[in-house]
């Protein structure tokens, strides 16, 4: 089996002091390769860089979180506008609208959401999208996108059926974490992941956030990994009435298929 993780924030700061290992853990985890993602100019500089050392394995996002979008101009724009165009980016993102949070203003957020979704229309590159407690919005501002968008995926799915099924109505992909693991909030994802077509779904770990609540022993200071995306995987089976096999079998090619990532023919380890 192969994996692919499509949302690790590898770039966070937990990973500093042991960044090769928990990249060798992955790979010890038939994890083929990963998404780093962008949230801001910074870490959009800074997965090009971690995307250097494994071209094969590693690949990210460039673009900027609705909790910054406040920091959104022209010249930001036009940044992340280059930094797209490295071969390295298969996604604009993460960008989005958070209404939980309202880190920034919400007319902000929509106004760096829609430029980058038109940047990626421009570039022809698929998005990443993050989006909380605003999946009506979202929904709506895609509609004058989406058919111009190579593809789209709501990275961290944790909605309800309502708006899966808006989602799913506009030809998005889902990405799926360890909420679905945790039984405080998590449990209606158990009853929905099922209804989504194989070929629509990814999974992801969202690391170093997002530790599956079910893993066992618990890894100190409750740091989630790449190699975790194992007991997220081996819930999201159960629930869809599949074998690990061929959840691994959809999820992966699905996820290469979205990313226009290579096939995992001689992929660098180190």
């Amino acid at each position: 089996m192969e994996w692919i993780d499509i949302g690790v924030n590898l770039t966070d700061t937990t990973f500093d002091h042991d960044r090769k290992a928990v990249l060798d853990r992955a790979w010890q985890a038939d994890i083929s390769q990963m998404m780093l993602t962008a949230t801001s100019l910074a870490t959009s500089h800074q997965v090009q860089q971690l995307c250097e050392d494994l071209p094969s394995r590693l690949f990210c996002t460039a673009g900027v979180h609705p909790h910054q979008a406040r920091d959104w101009t022209e010249e930001l724009a036009g940044e992340i506008r280059r930094l797209a165009q490295a071969d390295c980016v298969k996604a604009i993102g993460e960008c989005g609208l958070d209404y939980n949070r309202d880190f920034s203003p919400r007319p902000q957020q929509v106004k760096a959401l829609e430029q980058q979704l038109q940047l990626a229309v421009d570039l022809r590159l698929p998005v990443f999208l993050h989006e909380r407690d605003a999946s009506t919005v979202l929904a709506e501002i895609l509609k004058d996108y989406r058919d111009h968008l190579p593809a789209a995926v709501v990275h961290c799915f944790t909605g309800e059926k309502p708006a899966l099924h808006a989602y799913l109505d506009l030809d998005l992909h889902i990405g799926i974490t360890g909420w679905i693991c945790d039984e405080r909030r998590g449990t209606h994802l158990q009853q929905l992941v099922a209804s989504i077509p194989a070929g629509r779904l990814m999974l992801e770990t969202d690391a170093p956030w997002l530790l599956p609540r079910t893993l066992r022993p618990k890894p100190k200071k409750g740091r989630n990994e790449p190699a975790f995306l194992l007991e997220v995987a081996a819930l999201v089976a159960s629930c869809r009435g599949e074998t690990l096999e061929q959840l691994a079998e959809h999820t992966t090619r699905c996820a290469r298929t979205f990313f226009d990532l290579p096939a995992n023919n001689n992929l660098q380890t180190s």
